[in-house]
């Protein structure tokens, strides 16, 4: 059994980020065909040159271990540390057991807490602030965050508005206890009036009944959530800074959702970021993984050399729901 945690911990930090990027590379000009487009406006549209996709073998459960493992071994810890397991997905297709426990079981935990939040786009923010406030109020000491997401599964390759856009890919984070703040406090909500914007297409129920079942694909109103997401989300970005105490002029990395790279930059100017705030722009090659996008994009700018230990990075994450949540972090 896992040990008891011991005590509250005055603050919480990001204590190592893992990725797990599919094999499969897609670029556009594999999925214009069935959608009368081409590679030109695809690219205007939502600045995606190719996306990854899972292969057969490649699961959201096995694609959540690989990005935990990751890691586990970047934070320098050892999976039986680990207290609580939080996964963030819309694409795990069994309602019970969560995934969250197969993956536990999977790295070798002892028994913790584990479960799975539906935010879509937003799950992964949510995670971390769930986990902040787990080990700050004493429930656990370290939280496993993974967002993972099998989005080609539920994709409908003939939809000319959404065939380009979602791919799959998992990240982790782990969160533990910290002597100065690591991460400040979230500014979270949703939107239920807009629920039709992004949505999966048909209830599960009238998929069984159906005389000819197919997968209840995602769809979105696309222009309706651009207009949504570029100005309102730029404003709960600005709430995040103020709540941190910082300033755009002190932000190091701004990490939106990769949703669109038209909709990164209407926040960008929204919130006007100055030309010294490094940016994500994971889409470009990897596409929209709905809650792996964050710590996915966050691995690039380690890679890239634009995220370094102990910047301040704004975090902004938004979807079906419509959910959305926005922190301030210190990078580990």
């Amino acid at each position: 059994m896992t040990a008891e945690p011991s005590g509250t911990a005055s603050h919480a930090r990001i204590l190592g980020i893992g990725a797990y990027r599919p094999s499969v590379v897609v670029p556009n000009s594999d999925i214009v065909g069935r959608i009368d487009s081409s590679d030109e406006w695809v690219q205007q549209r939502s600045g995606i040159k190719e996306r990854r996709w899972a292969a057969p073998e490649e699961t959201a459960r096995s694609m959540g271990v690989a990005a935990a493992e990751q890691a586990l071994v970047r934070a320098g810890l050892d999976a039986r540390q680990i207290d609580c397991v939080v996964v963030a997905t819309i694409s795990h297709f069994m309602q019970t057991p969560a995934l969250a426990t197969l993956i536990a079981h999977d790295l070798g935990t002892e028994q913790p807490a584990a479960f799975d939040i539906s935010a879509a786009c937003a799950g992964f923010s949510h995670g971390i602030a769930l986990a902040n406030d787990l080990v700050r109020g004493g429930s656990a000491r370290h939280v496993l965050v993974i967002g993972v997401e099998r989005l080609s599964e539920i994709t409908d390759p003939d939809d000319r508005g959404s065939a380009f856009i979602f791919a799959d890919g998992a990240g982790a984070a782990i969160v533990g206890p910290s002597r100065t703040p690591g991460i400040f406090p979230v500014v979270w909500g949703s939107d239920g009036e807009q629920y039709d914007l992004i949505r999966q297409r048909d209830d599960w129920r009238d998929v069984i009944t159906s005389e000819t079942p197919s997968m209840p694909y995602l769809q979105m109103q696309g222009n309706a959530v651009f207009r949504w997401a570029s100005f309102a989300m730029a404003k709960v970005g600005l709430q995040a800074l103020d709540r941190a105490g910082i300033t755009v002029d002190e932000l190091d990395c701004f990490v939106p959702h990769q949703a669109n790279m038209r909709i990164t930059d209407a926040m960008a100017r929204s919130m006007k970021l100055p030309d010294t705030v490094r940016i994500a722009r994971d889409i470009a090659e990897q596409g929209n993984t709905s809650a792996a996008s964050i710590p996915l994009a966050l691995d690039r700018m380690y890679a890239d050399g634009e995220a370094r230990t102990g910047d301040h990075a704004l975090l902004i994450a938004f979807g079906a729901g419509l959910a959305y949540a926005a922190q301030v972090v210190v990078l580990p």
